[in-house]
């Protein structure tokens, strides 16, 4: 392969692949001879069938330097770099046994800052750094957690440095994202590299997440509580990985307003009622947590949180406050905290290695400190949030400078910053050829039952040029896979359980904001199907004669019209903006749904915004109508063929069957009346999809007895009004607390009633003052089922 040849090491800069004399690491010698006889076709192949696959599945990160929509920016796909980066197995004993020790370290400290407090007393740490600084959350001082632990999965920023050894450029404590992303670039990278990741002893990631959860699952103190990940919501830059973890783990996606405290319990609002949550994985910032005693401007909290993590009825992961650990400050002190509470060196430093002396002139050591935490030279380094904002923003800026000032009047120690470090670069495929660009790697570490483990693996953060500061995703910088290669077979580990210990379990509780997202993304989508049903009818006849005041077609605008549909737009942007609610709703469950659905109604959103701008009125539009329903109702056989037939669906089916009837309800009484003009029944069979059948069923021509027949009362026309509220009492009837000691629920007795009142009716009692109490009916059925289950 060409782009092998001519790639060489940045001078004075490691390099992943080639050693300080230029040599292919034995690591990747086989990975580089696989690529040597690729040529330029089959690499852009294989590379294509990655993006096609993170494509495919959603796999999105939020770019906030571009506003989506309500100014939260927008979905972009995941960059992924598709060359992997390869670190021997020996040598990451190595990182795995410095990063243990971290994590012990870090917990040791965040103990000490809740507890007792001795770093500060005994000097270790200047009193005004922990005082002073946002993330340290007064409220948990002296709340020790329930399982014993402050912290259970922590994530290491780490880099090489030009000698070769590897520093420590961040903690993260606060919420660690990035493991599901790890998931995802390994699947990704292996879509291209399947051959050589099948022949490479590659460590897999299943076993590391397996153990993690079978510990969350030990933490619960009952067997009837349930473990969620604690989202704050599909906003968040990282909301895909929050609910990607959690289908893959079996947890809940809960958001804060799906939770309440009762009796210093935490409790999940579920369609079946309140259940106890007895562990929350928290992907929110601590702050956020509880506006009662934290942040009281919060919207995405639980009020009451706090005093349940009090009470000990509720693990939390990690612990609220451990945020504090990640103060870029408290690197300058670690080496000395660590040689106080461990008795030893740090196995792996922090890229601001300092060390205390003999007292010098004030002045010349806040000069030094405020270079190596404060000045140009560290903000060059990779130390950006996951919005891509530099860490050091202007308060805590001088939040740490103030601090060690303080601490330097009192104690009088100087601290001598050395130079920063310059990371290491690995191969990235740029414009058809290998280049070096810098790195950094993000390593998770969990707590299980057997202590620490350290995920062979992780997610390496490549540069989009040589500034490490381009590191950042929001930066333009690119994710890698991270195979940790063995000389040896390694184990291949699933979460699946094995047979001889087969279980089938009881499906979880629906919480009730996922039921309501459910039912409106039922509703949204057979809205859509209704106005595109109309709008083909409506395109269809003015082909034929161009004139939008003909009877027919001006009666059947009055009406669009009540529906906010705009039939001088072809496409109107009603029907796009009731696609894009489906799709907002069904965002806010994506732990609940398929990766085939959300394309599927990704697909559908481009093609009307495609046509939005494109087609024209009559024949053009038509068609482009016909289109667009064979795609709406792809997705509808993808919920009924595949979507498992618990409670979930049933919210799902319910609105849709609502929807469906509310339609054909508004329709029958604006075009069935008998002031209605020529043509209108015709048209009513072809909205309803009900052409063939009244042709079938009824030896004579359309008339409006026989459509009132066909649309309203037949109980086998899927298209008709009873058919819709015979199908919504069946689901009613399987939902939770339907009936409680023999009494129907009042959403049960509503649905009966309705569908009883039209069942015993002939097409003879039908008019238009039927349909418009009917349509009243349906609406307060709506009212009453978002009382009864979504409240």
């Amino acid at each position: 392969m060409g782009s092998m040849l001519g790639y060489r090491a940045l001078p004075g800069v490691a390099d992943e692949m080639l050693d300080i004399d230029g040599r292919i690491r034995p690591v990747w010698q086989p990975f580089v001879n696989a690529l040597s006889r690729m040529d330029e076709r089959e690499l852009h192949d294989r590379f294509s069938r990655t993006d096609r696959y993170l494509r495919d599945a959603g796999v999105f990160y939020r770019d906030y330097s571009a506003q989506g929509v309500g100014g939260g920016g927008s979905e972009r796909n995941w960059p992924i770099s598709h060359v992997p980066v390869l670190i021997d197995d020996a040598e990451w004993q190595v990182v795995t046994k410095g990063l243990v020790q971290r994590a012990n370290l870090l917990e040791a400290v965040v103990a000490d800052i809740y507890g007792e407090n001795t770093l500060v007393q005994q000097g270790y740490v200047p009193p005004a750094l922990i005082a002073s600084n946002p993330e340290f959350l007064r409220p948990m001082v002296g709340v020790k957690p329930a399982n014993g632990h402050y912290l259970h999965f922590c994530s290491f920023e780490i880099g090489r440095g030009p000698d070769g050894n590897w520093w420590v450029l961040a903690d993260r404590a606060q919420a660690p994202s990035g493991a599901g992303f790890a998931l995802e670039n390994r699947v990704a990278t292996t879509r291209a590299f399947s051959d050589i990741y099948a022949e490479a002893h590659v460590h897999r990631l299943a076993s590391f997440f397996g153990a993690f959860r079978d510990t969350l699952q030990s933490h619960r103190q009952h067997m009837d509580e349930r473990i969620a990940v604690l989202t704050p919501g599909p906003a968040s830059e990282t909301y895909f990985e929050h609910a990607y973890i959690a289908r893959y783990l079996g947890f809940m996606l809960l958001e804060g307003e799906d939770l309440t405290v009762v009796n210093n319990r935490v409790m999940v609002r579920t369609v079946a009622g309140l259940k106890p949550v007895g562990v929350l994985w928290r992907r929110l910032d601590a702050s956020y947590a509880d506006p009662l005693e934290l942040d009281q401007n919060s919207h995405i909290g639980t009020p009451g949180m706090v005093q349940a993590l009090r009470a000990g009825s509720l693990n939390m992961v990690n612990a609220l406050g451990s945020g504090i650990l990640e103060t870029r400050a408290l690197l300058a002190f670690m080496p000395a905290i660590c040689r106080h509470i461990l008795g030893e060196d740090l196995a792996m430093p922090s890229i601001a290695t300092w060390w205390c002396g003999q007292p010098t002139e004030r002045q010349q050591v806040a000069s030094n400190i405020e270079r190596m935490v404060i000045g140009p030279a560290y903000s060059r380094l990779p130390f950006f949030d996951d919005n891509g904002q530099s860490v050091l923003g202007s308060s805590l800026r001088e939040t740490a400078k103030d601090s060690i000032s303080d601490w330097l009047a009192t104690d009088g120690h100087k601290l001598v910053g050395q130079e920063v470090v310059t990371l290491s670069t690995t191969p990235a495929f740029v414009d058809g050829k290998l280049v070096p660009r810098p790195m950094s790697l993000r390593v998770f570490v969990a707590r299980t039952q057997d202590g620490w483990q350290v995920m062979p693996g992780g997610f390496a953060r490549i540069g989009r040029s040589n500034d490490v500061a381009a590191i950042a995703m929001q930066a333009g910088g690119r994710a890698a896979d991270v195979w940790i290669v063995s000389d040896k077979p390694v184990e291949r580990t699933t979460l699946l359980p094995p047979e001889e210990n087969f279980i089938r379990n009881i499906p979880g509780s629906l919480p009730s904001r996922a039921a309501d997202n459910l039912f409106w993304l039922g509703r949204y989508i057979e809205r859509s199907e209704g106005a595109l049903r109309i709008l083909r009818a409506w395109h269809a006849r003015y082909a034929e004669s161009a004139d939008p005041k003909q009877p027919l077609l001006a009666h059947v605008t009055d009406y669009l019209e009540t529906v906010d549909i705009d039939v001088e737009e072809p496409v109107p942007s009603s029907l796009i903006a009731n696609i894009n609610s489906a799709i907002y709703s069904a965002s806010n469950i994506r732990d609940r749904f398929s990766p085939d659905g959300w394309l599927a109604l990704n697909d559908l959103a481009k093609t009307a915004r495609r046509f939005h701008s494109k087609i024209h009125a009559g024949d053009d539009a038509t068609h482009a109508m016909t289109i667009l329903l064979r795609k709406v109702a792809g997705f509808a056989g993808l919920v009924h063929e595949n979507m498992y037939r618990f409670t979930g669906w049933r919210f799902l089916a319910i609105g849709r069957y609502l929807e469906r009837g509310l339609h054909m309800t508004r329709l029958l009484a604006h075009m069935g009346g008998p002031e209605a003009p020529d043509g209108s029944y015709d048209m009513l069979l072809e909205i309803g999809d009900s052409v063939m059948t009244h042709r079938r069923r009824y030896n004579v021509n359309t008339a409006a007895l026989t459509v009132m027949d066909l649309l309203a009362l037949d109980p086998l026309n899927p298209r008709s009004i009873l058919f819709q509220l015979n199908e919504i009492h069946a689901e009613v009837e399987q939902l939770p607390n339907a009936s409680i000691n023999g009494q129907m629920s009042p959403f049960c007795r509503e649905a009966m009633r309705i569908q009883s009142t039209l069942a015993v009716m002939t097409s003879e009692n039908l008019s238009g003052d039927v349909f418009r109490q009917l349509e009243k009916d349906l609406e307060r059925l709506s009212d009453i089922l978002a009382q009864t289950y979504l409240g």
